[in-house]
């Protein structure tokens, strides 16, 4: 990726950064508001940038990762059923809007480099951060969906045109990693 497109992708993760923050003095709501409008952008981000550079292989791995975050996170929401600080249900361990918008940080991190990996890493940072001050989530919520979010996109992304490509997979009769390399 060029450095025109990384710094377009740094501006647009940073005006998603700065856009988000608004809302939280607007109302009660307002930190809900900042997490739902970080979580989305960040979703947004990933999947533009992946089409602006026609990565299908990219695509393919960024529908895997957010796949297998969320399987996760529900899985762990039910195992764990947690009351939230705010009494609202027993879903609160672990953050789903944090351990998404982890693995699409994580994503753009793996895939396109830190330019765009740091910009989405603070909005990220920012959703957890709002999911905490919203009531919605404990701080070990919030850091529980961040380590599956980052831990699912640095398995299974890998840098985009990168000469050697190592992929996990599995099927009904086994498990492993396959090993891709160009010359």
């Amino acid at each position: 990726m060029g450095a025109t497109r990384r710094t377009m992708m740094m501006a647009c993760a940073a005006a998603a950064l700065a856009g988000a923050a608004g809302p939280a003095a607007a109302s009660g709501h307002g930190w809900q508001t900042v997490a739902d409008v970080g979580l989305a952008g960040l979703l947004a981000s990933a999947a533009g940038a992946t089409a602006y550079e026609h990565d299908w292989k990219g695509a393919e791995q960024l529908g895997l990762s957010l796949a297998a975050t969320e399987a996760e996170t529900w899985g762990l929401k039910h195992a764990f059923p947690e009351r939230r600080p705010n009494g609202s249900d027993r879903r609160s361990f672990p953050s789903g809007h944090t351990s998404l918008s982890f693995a699409a940080a994580g994503y753009l991190q793996q895939r396109y480099g830190w330019e765009a990996g740091l910009p989405a890493a603070a909005v990220a940072g920012l959703v957890g951060f709002a999911r905490v001050k919203s009531h919605d989530h404990h701080w070990y919520d919030v850091v529980a969906g961040a380590a599956i979010g980052e831990a699912t996109a640095f398995l299974l992304t890998s840098k985009h045109d990168d000469k050697v490509q190592i992929l996990p997979w599995a099927d009904s009769h086994g498990a492993g990693f396959s090993l891709a390399a160009r010359f």
